[in-house]
């Protein structure tokens, strides 16, 4: 089974209107997608990372059916919040393991045109959470193309369909937006 399911539709409509078995039937069938993010993410880690895809899918999965009062949207809705969710436990473990830590400074790191960072570290995951929020207060549409596209490893069509944009507004903002985050994260300055 897989999210491709008809079933996992009408599961999370039932979710949404209270029917907490249907988290439990919703799971097998959306557990290998978000496994296979969580692999992704926990890929760009560095080899050390004490997080494995199982407990970060597990972790995600337990916010999301946590939540009471989101409306689902459908499918990609469902795994644009679960990578949300992933980018928020990432950052949470980043920052207590940092403050587990004594001195070092945070450095900037650099992204190839992908936006894929081999072997972060807390620091690098810091780096990028920083860019996001300043993005996000920038700009709140693009904050969350970046979140979708990055961590959420989904495609320009389904960020376009999340957002109710155009593909080709997706597209222009996404190649603007890569350079934006090359210069935030590097530490350039705009003159």
């Amino acid at each position: 089974m897989n999210e491709e399911d008809p079933r996992v539709l009408v599961l999370l409509s039932q979710f949404a209107n209270g029917e907490e078995s249907a988290a439990e039937e919703l799971m097998p069938l959306v557990y290998d997608r978000l496994r296979l993010l969580a692999k992704k993410l926990l890929g760009q880690e560095s080899p050390a990372h004490t997080l494995q895809p199982t407990a970060l899918v597990n972790e995600a999965y337990l916010r999301m059916v946590g939540q009471k009062q989101v409306d689902w949207q459908g499918k990609t809705h469902f795994f644009a919040i679960g990578a949300k969710m992933m980018r928020r436990i990432l950052v949470d473990h980043a920052r207590r393991k940092l403050s587990q830590k004594r001195g070092g400074g945070i450095r900037r790191i650099e992204l190839d045109d992908d936006l894929c960072v081999s072997n972060r570290n807390n620091e690098d995951i810091l780096a990028i959470e920083e860019a996001l929020e300043k993005l996000k207060e920038l700009d709140p549409r693009q904050e969350q193309i970046v979140e979708l596209r990055f961590y959420g490893g989904m495609t320009v069509a389904e960020v376009a369909e999340v957002l109710g944009v155009s593909k080709r507004t997706v597209e222009s903002e996404w190649t603007m937006l890569r350079a934006w985050l090359r210069r935030e994260l590097s530490g350039e300055s705009v003159s």
